[in-house]
């Protein structure tokens, strides 16, 4: 069985990886080009796969998990060096969602809009 990961924990691993070199960590701006980069990477594959554009016989093949996976990985450099905690981030970040988004989308439980009024009248 494979045990699962923290984002804690990855990007202590990601920060044991970039230890290992004199430069360390490059600068925001720098990390934020590369993350454009792979960003527009990733784009670039989810266009070749599900879009309207093939790519080239000659291109690379690669894949969207692949992608992700970088910008992952350089959202986790970037992090490590501002001092962000990923996790805490995400946990934020879902409670804001699960608040504010609540009743933006068509519900699967049918519940809509009105329901979080009431709620709110009644706390």
């Amino acid at each position: 069985m494979i045990e699962e990961r923290s984002l804690k924990s990855m990007q202590a691993e990601v920060d044991a990886y970039i230890q290992q070199f004199k430069a360390g960590y490059f600068s925001p701006l720098s990390q934020m080009a590369r993350l454009t980069e792979e960003v527009g990477e990733l784009a670039r594959e989810v266009n070749h796969y599900y879009g309207e554009k093939p790519k080239k016989t000659t291109e690379v093949e690669k894949t969207v998990a692949e992608e992700l996976g970088d910008v992952l990985f350089v959202t986790m450099i970037m992090a490590n060096s501002l001092n962000i905690d990923l996790t805490e981030v995400f946990e934020t970040n879902m409670a804001k969602f699960n608040q504010r988004d609540r009743y933006r989308f068509e519900r699967k439980d049918g519940r809509v809009a009105e329901d979080q009024r009431n709620e709110e009248q009644q706390s």
